[in-house]
């Protein structure tokens, strides 16, 4: 802890011939605050939360009473977007089939232009009931992973409440393939 010195000749004369007192010296020990100071750190160190893991919250549907019934969406509120390689999106609206693909079938790419994604699902959702708004996202075989994230962070961007990610049908996955041909 701390010294004082008072190894001093007694009382306090003045005057010639007498002999100046000692100064008094403190000297003060601290081993006992490197202590306290290691008892601190450790206990900020072992108290304080590490940084976590961040996720996508995911809102997951309802349970309902038949499980056929559980995943049906009206036709006219369904945005089906297809991913392919080199960041190529494609979509359409409702159901696609033979005599209307062409017509049907359009392309986008990540931006936020007259023909980016991020415009097609704002306009989609604009003209749908809420209720009724479902995007389906078919990611195919030579897509990549960054593209995925990039949709699904689309979907939190615009506050897409009912999205799912399906696998992509093969008749689909040809259509892309085709049409990715004939772009170059």
């Amino acid at each position: 802890m701390a010294e004082m010195d008072t190894s001093s000749g007694g009382g306090h004369k003045k005057g010639p011939g007498v002999k100046k007192g000692k100064k008094l010296s403190t000297r003060v020990d601290l081993t006992p605050m490197v202590d306290l100071g290691f008892l601190l750190i450790t206990f900020f160190i072992f108290t304080t939360t590490m940084s976590q893991a961040t996720a996508f919250k995911l809102n997951l549907p309802k349970d309902a009473d038949k499980p056929e019934d559980q995943n049906k969406a009206k036709e006219s509120g369904v945005l089906t977007i297809l991913l392919g390689k080199d960041n190529h999106i494609f979509y359409y609206e409702g159901m696609l089939d033979n005599s209307n693909a062409s017509s049907k079938f359009k392309s986008a790419n990540f931006g936020n232009g007259e023909d980016g994604i991020r415009t097609v699902i704002m306009r989609k959702k604009a003209n749908t009931p809420p209720d009724d708004f479902v995007v389906v996202i078919k990611p195919n075989n030579e897509c990549t992973y960054k593209n995925v994230v990039d949709i699904l962070d689309e979907m939190s961007i615009n506050v897409v409440k009912k999205y799912a990610l399906v696998d992509i049908s093969e008749v689909e996955n040809q259509l892309v393939k085709v049409t990715e041909g004939a772009g170059k």
